[in-house]
C-alpha cells in the first residue's frame, strides 16, 4: 500500500509539473526502477509515451476513492514490473483502460504502439453492458480468454488489474464487494494458479478471504499476531540447516517463508490446532538443479525425514510450470519443519509464472515464416497450456453465455491436471499425449480426442485392460478408445449416464447437445447403447448389440479322420485324434499321448492338459505334421464390443480370407461385451495368422485367440 500512496503523490505531481521533453516523468519512476531490476538495459521511451497518452486521456477522471484515475494503470503496471514483465506488457498495462474509458481508439493505439500492444489492450477491454446486457460479464471473459489463447500476456494484465481493484475494493458497497470477490474466487484465482502466477494468487486469495469469510479471516489474523509475539522456532531450525549445508559446501540461501492467511486457514482446517512451526516453511534457494538434490540429501541425512511429505516437482513439474522439491523433517528437538528446495530461476517462475517467460511470439524471420505457414491466423504461443486449448475448443461450441459462464467455473474448479497417452486400437501405436483435468474419465478422453465422433464410442482399454467408459483415468495411463464404424451406427449414441462420468465441459456440452436433439423415446424403441447389457434376451427386431442370430453351438473343433490330418506318429496304424481342448493346426508345436483303444491324441505343446498329464507321469509320443499346407479345422474366439451387424461383418471377413464357417456360437453379452466362437475349416493352415489379423481389424473387435476349452481333471483328451 505504501507504493500505491507514493504513486498517488507522484501522479499528482505529474499533473501539476510537466516533465522536460523526452525525460521520464516522475510518476513512472517506480515502474522504471522495478523494470530495470529485471531488464537492466531496457529502453523506456515506449513506456514514457504510453504514460503520457494514458495520463492525458484519463485527466479529470477520478476513482471512487477520490484519487486521480491514472493511479490505477500506474499501480497495475508497477505490479507487473515487479514480477518481471517485459516492456510490451507494461506499455499495454498503462493503456489498458484508455479504449474502454476515454476517447482513445484501438486504431490510435495500433498506429502509435504497434499490433501487439493493440492486441493486448483490446483483449482486456470490457464489452459494453448497453450492448450485451446481463451477458456483458461472461462475454467479456470469453473475449479475454480467446485473446489469451493467442497471447497469454492478456491474462497477465487482467490479473494485475483485478489485484489492484481488490486492494481498493473497500470503497464499494458491501454487496458489490461480495459479487466481485466471488467472481475473483471462481475465475481469476484459478486462472492465476493455472498460469503459475503464485504471487498474485496468494494476495488475491487473502483479499477474497477477508470479504467472503470475515470471521475466519479475523481469527486467522489473531493466530498470526499471537504467533509473532513469541520467538519463532523456525529461526533456530533455519540456522541449523544453514550450518549443515555450509559444511557440505553447498552454496544456498535459507529463508523462512511465512504462510499467507488462506494457507494457514486451510492448514488449521486440515490439522486442527497449529503448532509453532506451522506458521511458515523453510525455503532453500540454490544455483543449479543438481544442488537441489544435494541439499535434499543433506537434509535427509542430518535430520529425520518425513517421507510422506516428499514430492519431486523438479523431475515432474506441475502443469502450471511450477518446480520445487518438497520435503519435511524433524530436528533433534522433535520440531517438524516443511521445506521447499528450488533454484533461483525456479523461484522466479514459481512467483511470476507465465509473466516471467516474456514475449511468446516469433523473434526471428524463420520463426515468423513458420508461423505464417501454419495458415490458421493464430499466433504461435509456446506458453499456451493444454487446459487453455481445451477451454478455447469447447467455448467455441457454446453460444449461450450462461452455459459458458457455468461451465467455465466448473472447468476452473479442477485445480490439477493429468496427462494420458492415447493408442490406436489394434496397433498399440501412440497418437500422442492428451492433457485432461484430474478425475477425467474415458468419456472425457473420447470427446477430447475425437470431438462429436465420440458419440460412437463403444468401449475402452486402459493400460491394456478392458474397462468401462466410466473409469477415472490417472496420470500417465495409456488409453485405447473403440469407436463403432461410421456406417450403420444409428443404434449408437451417448447414454444419459455418460453425464455422470464426464468432468470436462467439452464432453458435457456435446452429450447434452445430442440428448437435447434426440429426446427420449419409449423403452421398446430406444436405441442408445446401454451402460450395462440387459439381463434377459432381447427380441431380434430391436437393434441392440445382443440381437444377432446365434448359430448352432460348437465348443471345439471336430477332428477329421486320422489320415487327413497329416500327423506322423511312431505307431503308423494307430488312430489319431486332434484334442478338442486346444484344436492344434499346422504349424503348431504338438505332443501326442496314447489313450485307451490304442489311439493317439494330439495336443498343442502349450495346452494345460499337456502340463497336467506330464505332471501325472503320463508317457508322451513324438508326433509331427506331415504337410503344412493341409486343410484343417480350428476354433477361434473373437472378443468384441457388441454392435449390430457384428456377426455379419465377422463372417464376411472370414469368408474373404478363404475359410469356411463350420459352426458359430454367440454368448450372451456382459457389460456390452460379447464373445463369438467359430469353428472354421481352412484350406491351408498357414493362412491362420492372416485370418486372425483380419478378424481383429473388424470394428469393435479387440481380441481374437485360439479357443482353449477346459478339460476335466484326469481326462486324457
Amino acid at each position: 500500500m505504501g507504493a500505491v500512496r507514493n504513486l498517488r503523490k507522484l501522479s499528482r505531481a505529474a499533473l501539476l509539473r510537466p516533465s522536460p521533453r523526452g525525460a521520464l516523468p516522475d510518476a513512472i519512476e517506480h515502474v522504471a526502477q522495478a523494470h530495470r531490476a529485471h531488464h537492466p538495459g531496457a529502453d523506456l521511451d515506449m513506456l514514457r509515451r504510453a504514460y503520457l497518452l494514458a495520463e492525458s486521456s484519463h485527466r479529470g477522471q477520478m476513482r471512487k476513492s477520490g484519487e486521480p484515475y491514472i493511479t490505477h494503470p500506474l499501480a497495475v503496471t508497477l505490479i507487473l514490473a515487479q514480477l518481471g514483465a517485459e516492456q510490451t506488457t507494461l506499455t499495454a498495462s498503462l493503456l489498458h483502460d484508455t479504449v474502454e474509458d476515454t476517447d482513445v481508439t484501438l486504431a490510435q493505439v495500433r498506429a502509435e504502439f504497434g499490433d501487439e500492444v493493440c492486441h493486448l489492450v483490446d483483449g482486456v477491454t470490457k464489452l459494453e453492458k448497453v450492448d450485451y446486457g446481463a451477458a456483458a460479464e461472461p462475454e467479456t471473459f470469453r473475449k479475454m480468454l480467446v485473446a489469451t489463447g493467442s497471447d497469454v500476456r492478456v491474462m497477465s494484465i487482467k490479473l494485475a488489474d483485478r489485484l489492484h481493484n481488490m486492494r481498493t475494493l473497500g470503497v464499494m458497497r458491501p454487496e458489490k464487494q461480495v459479487r466481485i470477490a466471488k467472481v475473483t474466487s471462481d475465475v481469476l484465482i484459478p486462472l492465476a494458479e493455472r498460469l503459475g502466477v503464485q504471487a498474485l494468487k496468494r494476495e488475491l486469495e487473502d483479499l477474497v478471504f477477508a470479504i467472503l469469510l470475515p470471521e475466519e479471516h479475523a481469527r486467522t489474523q489473531e493466530l498470526i499476531r499471537a504467533h509473532t509475539a513469541q520467538p519463532d522456532p523456525l529461526t533456530q531450525v533455519a540456522a541449523r540447516v544453514r550450518e549443515v549445508l555450509r559444511e557440505a559446501a553447498i552454496d544456498a540461501q535459507v529463508l523462512i517463508r511465512p504462510r499467507h492467511l488462506v494457507s494457514l486457514h486451510r492448514l488449521r482446517k486440515k490439522r486442527g490446532e497449529l503448532g509453532p512451526c506451522d506458521f511458515g516453511r523453510l525455503m532453500i534457494l540454490v544455483a543449479e538443479d543438481a544442488d537441489c538434490y544435494a541439499a535434499l540429501g543433506e537434509l535427509h541425512t542430518c535430520f529425520v525425514p518425513v517421507m510422506s511429505e516428499f514430492k519431486d516437482f523438479i523431475a515432474v513439474p506441475k502443469f502450471n510450470l511450477y518446480q520445487s522439491l518438497h520435503t519435511a523433517f524433524a530436528d533433534q528437538d522433535g520440531r517438524v519443519a516443511e521445506v521447499l528446495v528450488r533454484t533461483r530461476q525456479m523461484h522466479q517462475v514459481a512467483e511470476a509464472g507465465v509473466i516471467t517467460l516474456g514475449d511468446p511470439h516469433p523473434a526471428t524471420p524463420a520463426d515468423a515464416e513458420a508461423e505464417a505457414a501454419a495458415g490458421d491466423g493464430e499466433r504461435v504461443d509456446p506458453t499456451r497450456p493444454g487446459w487453455l486449448s481445451r477451454l478455447l475448443e469447447w467455448q467455441s461450441r457454446t453460444a449461450d453465455p450462461d452455459t459458458f459462464w457455468s461451465e467455465l467455473r466448473d472447468e476452473l474448479a479442477e485445480d490439477r491436471e493429468i496427462t494420458v497417452y492415447c493408442a490406436e486400437p489394434g496397433t498399440g501405436a501412440s497418437s500422442g499425449a492428451l492433457p485432461l483435468p484430474a478425475g477425467a474419465s474415458c468419456v472425457d478422453a473420447a470427446y477430447a480426442l475425437h470431438g462429436e465422433a465420440a458419440h460412437r464410442c463403444i468401449g475402452a482399454r486402459v493400460n491394456g485392460r478392458l474397462t468401462s467408459l466410466a473409469t477415472a483415468l490417472r496420470d500417465a495411463d495409456t488409453v485405447q478408445l473403440f469407436l463403432a464404424p461410421t456406417s450403420g451406427t444409428a443404434a449408437y449414441a451417448p447414454s444419459p449416464e455418460w453425464l455422470d462420468h464426464a468432468r470436462t465441459p467439452a464432453a458435457r456440452i456435446s452429450i447434452r447437445k445430442w440428448l437435447a436433439a434426440h429426446p427420449p423415446v419409449a423403452a421398446a424403441d430406444a436405441v442408445t447403447a446401454p451402460t450395462e447389457a440387459p439381463a434377459g434376451p432381447v427380441p431380434e427386431s430391436v437393434p441392440e448389440p445382443v440381437t444377432e442370430a446365434t448359430a448352432p453351438a460348437a465348443h471345439g473343433a471336430t477332428a477329421p479322420p486320422g489320415d487327413s490330418v497329416s500327423i506322423v506318429t511312431p505307431h503308423p496304424h494307430a488312430p489319431v485324434r486332434l484334442a478338442r481342448c486346444c484344436t492344434p493346426v499346422p504349424p503348431d508345436a504338438v505332443t501326442g499321448f496314447p489313450v485307451r483303444g490304442g489311439a493317439v491324441t494330439v495336443h498343442r505343446d502349450s495346452c494345460q492338459a499337456v502340463v497336467r498329464m506330464a505332471a501325472a507321469g503320463r508317457s508322451s509320443v513324438s508326433v509331427r505334421w506331415r504337410k503344412l499346407q493341409a486343410g484343417c479345422r480350428v476354433t477361434l474366439r473373437a472378443e468384441a464390443f457388441g454392435r449390430p451387424r457384428l456377426l455379419a461383418d465377422l463372417t464376411e471377413t472370414i469368408a474373404s480370407e478363404g475359410a469356411a464357417v463350420v459352426s458359430a456360437d454367440v454368448e450372451p453379452p456382459c457389460e456390452q461385451r460379447v464373445r463369438h466362437t467359430y469353428t472354421l475349416h481352412l484350406p491351408d493352415a498357414t493362412g491362420l495368422p492372416a485370418l486372425m489379423r483380419a478378424m481383429r481389424k473388424v470394428p469393435g473387435v479387440y481380441d481374437v485367440s485360439r479357443a482353449a476349452h477346459r478339460v476335466p481333471m484326469g481326462s486324457t483328451g
